[in-house]
């Protein structure tokens, strides 16, 4: 799953595709480089960020999804939001599934629109909101707590109407790098669950602060923990770079 963002304030390619050529350009690179899926996202979702508005969303992210969705006819785009309205205007323009980094929990409608769409789901658990999820961060145990969150979201999902659902434990997304390593060293804990897993670590501070680092500079370690994440049984890797990460997967297969 290649990341396209178009927001100017995300932590680490803000502002490098947020223009209509620049969006074209990046994602026909991703798709020769090996991208199944494309995740675009209008919204910042890094720490302390504010919730953005559903009309806001829209207006920037239509222009150029329009425009991708007609040029890139055979791609499966999925769009990062949180806001239902959002889900609803992507999907009647043909977008492939759903990437919620609330679980459902910051729109009520979310469920209802997805499930009367019939496409796949992102379900991602998130402490609080981005503005708020890096502070006073506390569980007793993460990975039972992140578990437990889907379980229940998993019900309320079904219960709407949505049966194609892919797990996503939030790497950052309220955690410590403790919580995030610990997530991680017991990934295959969600396999449990039934569901595919999604791992989102791509360039992010558990990899870039343990190693003393910049996030520009933390592309070697990002790979490195794809290939843990595979072995613990992810199915899918968000990532901002993916020829690196088409040939992590391509190698791990391999060895299997």
């Amino acid at each position: 799953m290649g990341i396209l963002n178009l927001t100017e304030d995300s932590f680490y390619d803000g502002g490098k595709n947020n223009t209509l050529k620049k969006a074209l350009s990046h994602t026909k690179k991703m798709i020769e480089e090996g991208a199944f899926f494309v995740d675009i996202g209008v919204a910042s979702s890094k720490p302390g960020s504010s919730l953005i508005h559903s009309a806001d969303e829209i207006n920037r992210l239509l222009p150029i999804l329009k425009i991708l969705v007609k040029e890139f006819p055979q791609t499966h785009f999925s769009i990062d939001t949180y806001n239902s309205e959002v889900a609803a205007v992507s999907l009647d323009l043909g977008v492939s599934m759903i990437n919620d980094i609330s679980g459902g929990l910051l729109d009520p409608n979310m469920f209802a629109v997805v499930a009367s769409h019939n496409v796949p789901y992102v379900m991602m658990h998130m402490q609080g909101t981005p503005n708020t999820m890096q502070e006073q961060i506390h569980y007793n145990d993460v990975v039972v707590e992140v578990a437990h969150f889907f379980s229940k979201q998993l019900k309320n999902a079904n219960a709407a109407g949505i049966h194609d659902v892919i797990l996503d434990p939030g790497f950052g997304f309220g955690k410590t790098i403790a919580h995030n390593f610990s997530l991680l060293q017991n990934f295959s804990h969600f396999k449990s669950l039934n569901c595919p897993l999604l791992m989102g670590v791509s360039r992010k501070s558990m990899i870039y602060k343990s190693l003393g680092l910049s996030p520009e500079n933390a592309l070697n370690g990002t790979t490195a923990l794809h290939a843990w994440g595979l072995d613990r049984g992810a199915q899918i890797v968000r990532v901002h770079d993916v020829r690196e990460a088409k040939e992590c997967i391509d190698l791990w297969t391999a060895l299997q």
